[in-house]
């Protein structure tokens, strides 16, 4: 996770153009209390109302949350809803001088009635649209041409968020494709379900979800084979530098013109809601291939969004720092790497670590030594250590290291096998190797919040203890348990 984590510090603020079907979300939310006398319906007791943006006006709200400079093209009515859409948009942040009014269509609103059972567990019971769905006419289509060309000038790319109510049309596409390409940015699509996908030739990429992926490719998609052979079907077909499928609980299917073809799996997520969740993804894929990145850190981002949005009642945003907390606290699910061998890490990428968990208000506690042979001690020790902060790092001596302060005849095992050992114990978080005979340096490049050492040392002792109290850290002499000793645990051991 560690370079997702780097890439969400780096992302910036890209501006990101969102051009498509700008909407209205409103929840009422109220007590399932009984069944209607008037007809086999749920009573609801509602007591809440509740209005968010939806569509492509969604996708520009998520930018915004995630730090993007948006702003958004589309269509309202002459209504107070539409009045309302702009509103939001406007007072958070979102440059919404391209969202024209159309007196001739209804504002697109998605009313749907949330019900608790018991007070508790909320869950969707109708849905409620208003909307056209005719396409706009001609005279509109040309007020939208010349507001993206307008502001196409100023983006890092373009977001086509098509939902099938009038603003996507070809000719509109083939306008955005084009200025995009005479500027050299991209053009990413979320298409409509189903109708005629040539609308979105020459986009850089798409990101149709498996039901859409299928139709258009007139496939069923069950298995991974079947998603990256979609994917690739697409990118052929509309001239795609990459297909994209998203497949729910399994990820996304990829395939680029390059070659590159693999799945990208998520990890499993208690699901509340999947509304939003094709928008999140979106929205943090635009982002990020918006400030730099390749497409595979990008997706594998998009998936960690996409992820956090499902866990949320409704269309809700996702924030850098809850993408970050998720990334942090994600169990290591790496194929290359055994979760022990991933918390060894080289002291470059364990201040990226660390800078990210004191970003969220964490605090970092620091131990060193040999540990050449881990005893009872140790282990009783290191939870101690552990206790004073949120995470504990514990820097070892190299074998170079160890035989200049031991002897030639130390360590007893290498350094890796120390490393790895450490790594297995549930108190330790980090475990980082050092070559000099002190972690003096070790400890200026961390900083740590509490600095640990056994109750044998006095404080003035301590390597690094004036520095660490210099700037407010302090110092902590952990108890020391009886009868262990690795050098007389050595000893008896050749004894025997």
């Amino acid at each position: 996770m560690t370079d997702l984590i780097e890439l969400v510090q780096q992302l910036g603020s890209p501006r990101v153009l969102v051009l498509g079907d700008v909407m209205l979300d409103r929840y009422v939310w109220g007590n399932a209390e009984r069944i209607s006398q008037e007809a086999p319906v749920i009573l609801l007791h509602a007591d809440r109302r509740e209005e968010r943006l939806g569509g492509a006006s969604s996708v520009s709200t998520m930018l915004q949350a995630l730090g993007a400079r948006t702003s958004v093209i589309g269509i309202v009515g002459a209504d107070g809803d539409g009045f309302h859409t702009k509103r939001i948009l406007t007072d958070l942040g979102i440059d919404a001088a391209g969202v024209l009014t159309d007196s001739e269509r209804p504002t697109t609103v998605k009313e749907r009635y949330i019900g608790r059972a018991q007070a508790l567990h909320p869950q969707q019971m109708i849905r409620v649209d208003y909307e056209s769905r005719a396409p706009v006419s001609e005279a509109v289509e040309r007020q939208l041409a010349a507001v993206l060309a307008s502001k196409i000038r100023e983006a890092d790319i373009v977001l086509v968020s098509d939902y099938d109510k009038g603003v996507c049309t070809p000719g509109l596409l083939k306008s955005a494709v084009a200025l995009a390409k005479a500027r050299g940015i991209r053009v990413i699509a979320d298409p409509t379900r189903g109708g005629d996908y040539n609308k979105y030739r020459g986009c850089s990429s798409m990101t149709p979800n498996r039901l859409e992926a299928g139709l258009a490719t007139n496939r069923t998609i069950r298995t991974h084979y079947e998603a990256l052979a979609a994917a690739a079907q697409l990118r052929v077909t509309l001239d795609l530098e990459a297909g994209i499928v998203t497949l729910d609980k399994d990820g996304m299917a990829f395939a680029h013109r390059d070659g590159r073809s693999r799945i990208f799996p998520t990890r499993p997520r208690q699901v509340y809601d999947i509304t939003g969740a094709g928008d999140m993804v979106m929205a943090t894929l635009g982002l990020a291939l918006a400030a730099g990145a390749d497409y595979d850190p990008a997706i594998r981002l998009a998936n960690v969004a996409g992820g956090l949005e499902v866990e949320k009642i409704g269309v809700a945003t996702v924030t850098r720092e809850e993408i970050l907390a998720d990334l942090l606290h994600a169990p290591f699910q790496s194929a290359e790497r055994a979760p022990r061998a991933a918390k060894v890490v080289a002291l470059p990428q364990l201040l990226l670590e660390l800078e990210t968990r004191r970003r969220s208000g964490q605090k970092i506690a620091f131990t060193n030594g040999c540990f050449d042979v881990l005893h009872a001690g140790h282990v009783q020790y290191l939870a101690e250590a552990r206790r004073q902060a949120d995470y504990l790092v514990v820097a070892i001596n190299s074998d170079e290291s160890v035989r200049q302060l031991k002897g030639p005849t130390r360590p007893l095992n290498p350094v890796e096998a120390r490393a790895l050992v450490l790594a297995g114990l549930q108190d330790v978080d980090f475990v980082t190797i050092f070559a000099d005979t002190t972690p003096l340096a070790v400890i200026e490049a961390i900083r740590p919040d509490v600095l640990v050492k056994g109750a044998d040392y006095r404080k003035q002792e301590i390597v690094g203890a004036q520095f660490v109290e210099s700037y407010g850290g302090r110092v902590h002499l952990a108890e020391l348990r009886a009868g262990f000793s690795t050098t007389n645990l050595i000893e008896r051991m050749k004894a025997a």
